[in-house]
This record gives structure tokens, C-alpha cells and sequence, in this order.
């Protein structure tokens, strides 16, 4: 049984029927393709969601409830993220899939593990990979589109390692649903067909245009059923070899030659790349977040907030974020009398945003690459120096804001300069064994490299490398090209515990490019900082500043916050924000305890469980 939408902390006990035929949990996955949804890729109402023993939060709801069939058949949350991701690749083909990584944050109980399924660059690579003959860099879609920016994908072989150590059903069932789903079609969405119609390179590859778009070149109506016999071979080979079907033999020579043959842009990929491919076990970036009882909601709370560590951005930046916020006014602000963030928040809260994104652009690298300040990332979010950097905000905004050192660190290298960042999906899942995972999935680019092979894309994630290798002077950029390294990223899955008992309490996260950071510390704010569900806190209007002008949500916020925010002398820019985030809390309502759920209107997703 399906939950029905709860709107604010109103919990409805009336259930809807589930779609197709329920399973026990003892008969293993038997998919059952449900009526397909056509949600809408403007912004669309959600209510928010209440469930008791699981839930699946993902960007489609096919997806989604590939993910709610596992759950339903006794799978764990590993399982479900499996069937979601798969799923996904097919219905959500902009944003991730199988020729793509992707950065899983999972706890069984109070331990939490990092899977880094993050893309490398091929061994042939340099620094140099994305300079023209002039020395300077390419534009950001000149270095797109076509094969040089294709790293080695990582999502399928970390999933597969995430499996062995957590999963429940059979890793080939787990497949199925995308499966049937290719082999049977799907209904193009609305927001797939709006890409598609502003799309201007994908039509450029001849197996992409052959299958996206009609005879007439037009994108294929929303509604049209769409079949992918290719990717569900390409599936039906991992689900009875895993991901070494993809990573050695015909697809990985497939993958090669499309990447190195490329009429305009050839890559240096090579078998060996894919076939060496190895994902990471890494230790989750776990930081205390303390509210004050002066805070809003009256009394002191204390979470661990957890999060990926490098080569990701996310959740350094979150933390720091977060953490400076707590040394300023704004801990004790609620929220304005029209529901909205006030001028006076926003302005602290973009302030501390600089000073993050300003160290994230000195630090931040692969870790295999490139060393923390003092010896340890958790350098950066700590408490002494978060409060140093808070000191440094003032009444009128600064602007562009300076790295810090907090460990008296010998910086080697230079600042990245500012680069564009785009793409990904968001998964959150609880299971009924007391599991819960965040992960954040990508090919970087809307339809990554814009090269279509199998029934897949390939990613551009190299271009979150920085096209730049060196500053003027000569000093090296810590997030350059080097050979086997995996490039920078803002994803920021995030679990959150109550720092009590241990338990968790939220699973988080967006895609978005750098704006996750933004759009998973807002989400942070509202439901730990405010006391909304997750719904509310994804409906509140998206905000930022990544070191430069102030971006707000455009037709989100009032004027007089816009001026209040210029009269402090912010450079403000209305603008399209539209993230995509999926977040699910524990909380209480009529006495009992619920997993509420909550999924981002400016997308297509939805959040199910019983």
C-alpha cells in the first residue's frame, strides 16, 4: 500500500492501492510496470509524503517506484538505489545513468560508509587536455561535446560493491524493472520532451538524434512511448556478468572507439581505463551542527551531519556554510512573517556562502591528488576557525571573499576560477531494516557528452576538472587534469543523526550543479533550523551566491528583499534555481513515529513506501 500526501505534519490515514501486484517479502522481486505518470517540468504542487516502515525518494516516478517494488520485496535500501538508478538512466537520461558516477552515502545503523563510483580521467590524459593551441581554454561546450571530456564511469561498479556488502535480493533482479521497462517503453515526460526542444548538440550524434528525436528532427512528443532495446541488452549482460559486462568486452569497445573516434573532439579513453576502473570506500565527512535554545523552535538540538568528503565539494562547503551561520544573527532568525527568508538572513547567509565557496576553490581536489589543510579536511569545519571566518562578515556584503587558512597551511597552489557545473539526480531511501542511503548520480552536462552508445550517454565529467591547469603566475590549480584522478564535485549527499541516540533522522541531497550546496543546506536549514517537514522546506525559494553576486530565486521573493539586499551593497540576480531535491525526515505526528518524505516541485519526482 502507498501512502497518501500529508501536507504540513497532518498525517492522512486513508492508503492508496499499490500499483500492480504486491509481493512478500519472501518471494523475491516480481516487477510489475506500473500506469505511467506524467508529471510537469515547470513547478508543480507536491504535498509531501508520510510513510512508517520505508520510503524512496527519486527524480522519476518510475523510478521511484522501481525503487518502492524492491522495498516492497523485502530488498534493502542498496537494493532499491540499484532498481532507481537503472530505472533512471532510461526515463532520466539527461541527468545520469550507467555511463556516469555517482557518490552513495549509506548508514546501517550509526556507521557510515562513503562509495565513491566518481569518473577518472583516462591514463592518457594531462593537464593540458582542455587548452587550445593558444594556451587558453576552450569554451565550456567546445570541450563538451564529443569525447575528450569522457572520464571513466564509475556508478555501475560502485553499486556493485555497495551490493556485495549490502544488498539482499539478486543483484540481476535488481535490473529487471529498467529492464522491462526498455524492452516494453516508457512515456516520454514532460520534462525529458522540454530538454529535448531546447537541446542544440544532442541532435549532432547520429544514434542520439535516431533516437530522441522524429524523422522531421523534432524532439518526440510528451507521452510517446519510447522503447530501448539496446540499453536493456546492455542490462540483461550486467545483471549475468555485473559491471564487468560493461567495463571489458564489446560495450567497453563500443564506449572506446565512440570516445576516441569522434570526427571533432576525439577523447583519450582507453579499454584499459574502464577495465582498471576501481570505486572507493571512503570515510564519511561527519561534522556537529548545534542549535542554540535561542534558535527558532526554543530549545537546543544537536545533529552529526554527514556527508561525502572529497573529491567532493558538498559537504565541506555545507558544513561551512551551516557552521559560520551559527557565529552570526542568523542562528536565532526564524523565518519572515510572509514564510519567506528575510533580507537580513539572506544577507548573512550569502556572506558565509563566499567565504565557503572561496576556500572550495583553493582546497578541494581528489584527496590521492592533493592534501587537506593541517593534514585533515575536517580542518575546515572547525569550530574555532568557523568562527574566525564568521567575524569577517559585516554589515554591507564583501562581495568576492578570500580564502581562509585554518591550519597555517603552505598553499601550493592557486584559486580554481569560477567554472560552469550542471547536471545530476538525487536518491534518497529508508528501509524497513533500519537503513538509509543519500546518493547523488551524474553525467555532469544535460545529456552529458552528447555521445549515445548502446542505448546510453556518456558523460562530460571532466570538464569539472579545471580547464585551466595553472594560474598566471605559474602556481598549479589543485582541481587540474592529471592522469587516473577524479575530478571535483558539489554533490552533497547528506544524512543527518540526532547526536542523542544515534539514530538517523534525514536523508538529503539535489542535483544542480554548484547550487546543490545551496539547495541541500537550505533544505538543512528548513526542516532542522525551522521546524518545516521536508516539503516545506524544499518548496522555500532557492538562494545562493558561489563567491559573486547574490542569486535568488526568480519571482520567489518580494522586492523590498531585493532592495534591502542591494542597499547592503550585494549585486543581486534574479534567476531561474531550479533544483531537484528529494528529502526524507523522521518525525512524529498523532502520537506516532513516520518517515516524511518530500520530493522538489520544480521536477518530476515523487516519494513512495508503506
Amino acid at each position: 500500500m502507498r501512502p497518501a500526501p500529508v501536507l504540513g505534519a497532518v498525517v492522512l490515514t486513508a492508503l492508496l492501492a499499490g500499483c500492480g501486484t504486491p509481493t512478500s517479502p519472501t518471494a523475491g522481486l516480481n516487477y510489475q510496470i506500473p500506469a505511467q505518470p506524467e508529471g510537469s517540468s515547470g513547478y508543480t504542487e507536491k504535498p509531501g509524503w508520510a510513510t512508517e516502515q520505508f520510503a524512496v525518494a527519486a527524480a522519476n516516478p518510475l523510478a521511484t517506484d522501481a525503487g518502492y517494488q524492491v522495498l516492497k520485496a523485502g530488498g534493502s535500501a542498496i537494493d532499491a538505489a540499484i532498481a532507481v538508478q537503472m530505472v533512471l538512466g532510461l526515463v532520466e537520461p539527461q541527468s545520469s545513468g550507467i555511463g556516469g558516477g555517482a557518490f552513495l552515502l549509506h548508514a546501517a545503523g550509526s556507521q557510515v560508509l562513503a562509495y565513491d563510483g566518481r569518473e577518472t580521467a583516462p591514463a592518457a590524459a594531462t593537464e593540458n587536455l582542455f587548452l587550445k593551441a593558444d594556451g587558453q581554454p576552450m569554451a565550456f561546450h567546445d570541450a563538451v561535446v564529443g569525447g575528450r571530456s569522457v572520464g571513466t564511469p564509475g556508478a555501475v561498479r560502485m553499486l556493485e560493491l555497495a551490493h556485495r556488502e549490502h544488498g539482499k535480493l539478486p543483484w540481476a533482479s535488481l535490473l529487471q524493472p529498467a529492464i522491462q521497462l526498455a524492452e516494453q517503453g516508457f512515456k516520454v515526460s514532460p520534462r525529458l520532451h522540454t530538454l529535448l526542444r531546447s537541446e542544440k548538440f544532442l541532435p549532432g550524434d547520429p544514434v542520439a538524434r535516431a533516437y530522441f528525436y522524429g524523422a522531421d528532427g523534432q524532439p518526440l512528443p510528451v507521452g510517446t512511448l519510447l522503447k530501448n532495446p539496446a540499453y536493456a541488452q546492455v542490462l540483461r549482460a550486467i545483471a549475468q556478468h555485473g559491471s564487468q559486462a560493461l567495463h571489458e568486452g564489446p560495450v567497453a569497445q563500443a564506449i572506446v572507439d565512440k570516445v576516441r573516434n569522434h570526427p571533432t573532439n576525439p577523447g583519450v579513453l582507453s579499454l584499459q581505463d574502464l577495465a582498471g576502473y576501481q570505486p572507493k570506500k571512503r570515510q564519511a565527512l561527519c561534522h556537529d551542527w548545534n542549535l542554540p535554545a535561542s534558535a527558532p523552535g526554543g530549545a537546543a538540538r544537536s545533529y552529526t551531519v554527514c556527508g561525502f568528503p572529497p573529491p567532493s565539494s558538498g559537504a565541506i562547503a555545507v558544513g561551512q556554510i551551516l557552521g559560520i551561520l551559527g557565529h552570526t544573527p542568523a542562528a536565532r532568525m526564524p523565518l519572515g512573517s510572509d514564510g519567506l527568508p528575510s533580507a537580513d538572513w539572506l544577507h548573512y547567509y550569502t556572506e558565509a556562502a563566499r567565504l565557503a565557496f572561496a576556500d572550495r576553490a583553493l582546497y578541494v581536489a581528489d584527496p590521492d591528488f592533493v592534501q587537506p589543510p593541517g593534514g585533515s579536511w575536517h580542518s575546515l569545519l572547525d569550530h574555532r576557525y568557523l568562527q574566525e571566518r564568521a567575524r569577517l562578515i559585516g554589515a554591507q556584503s564583501m562581495k568576492v571573499a578570500k580564502p581562509g587558512n585554518p591550519a597555517q597551511f603552505k598553499v601550493g597552489h592557486a584559486p580554481m576560477p569560477e567554472q560552469i557545473e550542471y547536471g545530476t539526480s538525487h536518491i534518497s531511501i529508508v528501509d524497513a531494516f533500519g537503513n538509509a542511503l543519500a546518493m547523488t548520480t551524474t553525467i555532469e552536462d544535460q545529456f552529458g557528452s552528447r555521445q549515445m552508445v548502446q542505448g546510453f550517454l556518456l558523460n562530460n565529467e571532466l570538464t569539472d576538472f579545471s580547464m585551466a591547469p595553472r594560474a598566471a603566475d605559474g602556481q598549479p590549480i589543485a582541481n587540474r587534469v592529471q592522469p587516473g584522478k577524479r575530478p571535483r564535485s558539489s554533490m552533497a549527499p547528506t544524512l543527518v543523526f540526532d547526536k542523542a541516540t544515534g539514530q538517523v533522522i534525514m536523508s538529503a541531497g539535489s542535483p544542480g550543479g554548484a547550487q546543490i550546496i545551496h539547495y541541500t543546506a537550505k533544505t538543512l536549514q528548513g526542516v532542522l533550523g525551522w521546524g518545516l517537514t521536508p516539503q516545506q522546506a524544499i518548496n522555500l525559494p532557492n538562494f545562493s551566491s558561489l563567491n559573486g553576486p547574490t542569486l535568488l530565486e526568480a519571482k520567489r521573493f518580494p522586492a523590498a528583499t531585493v532592495q534591502a539586499l542591494q542597499a547592503r551593497g550585494a549585486e543581486v540576480k534574479e534567476q531561474d534555481l531550479t533544483s531537484g531535491l528529494q528529502a526524507i525526515t523522521r518525525g512524529e505526528a498523532h502520537g506516532k513515529r513516520f518517515w516524511f518524505g518530500g520530493a522538489d516541485p520544480r521536477r518530476e519526482g515523487v516519494v513512495m513506501g508503506d
